[in-house]
């Protein structure tokens, strides 16, 4: 069972629901078995911004940190790390990438598990890796390939 802890601390218009925050994380540990905990912090653009400088020494919001829990050897604990989104930088993003924003959400999501799991995109290699895993996952969602222009089959 994966469980999901929704901190909002910034509200739009365009931000999903906890079921569909819940179904996107679902289909994306699809596979790893063993249950899970997972914190999504939906945050504003000042928090994002404070966050990447301090953990990713980059200046400026991002539309997600990853935060993996490293549990030391002997301590069974079943979080699996934390999830901050920047929803004002989704919505954004979204707009100008001619973007479903339920889409966008769906995909921002499930790339920050992947990044929970272990994936990167450090190099092309790991990239393509993790581009061709979140892409088949999106589509078991009925969600287009978000790496194709203006998100065109």
């Amino acid at each position: 069972m994966n469980l999901i802890e929704i901190q909002t601390i910034f509200n739009s218009k365009g931000q999903p629901d906890q079921e569909h925050i819940q179904q996107w994380v679902d289909a994306a540990l699809e596979g790893f078995n063993q249950d899970t905990e997972i914190v999504v912090r939906i945050v504003d653009e000042q928090e994002s911004a404070e966050l990447n400088e301090q953990y990713r020494h980059k200046s400026g919001p991002t539309n997600i940190l990853s935060f993996p829990v490293e549990v030391p050897e002997g301590i069974e604990l079943n979080l699996l790390g934390d999830l901050v989104v920047c929803a004002p930088v989704l919505e954004k993003e979204a707009l100008e990438q001619h973007k479903i924003l339920s889409d966008h959400w769906a995909h921002i999501i499930v790339h920050g598990v992947l990044h929970l799991l272990g994936y990167d995109h450090l190099d092309d290699e790991e990239a393509e890796l993790m581009e061709n895993k979140e892409i088949a996952i999106l589509k078991q969602l009925t969600i287009k390939n978000p790496y194709l222009q203006d998100n065109q089959e």
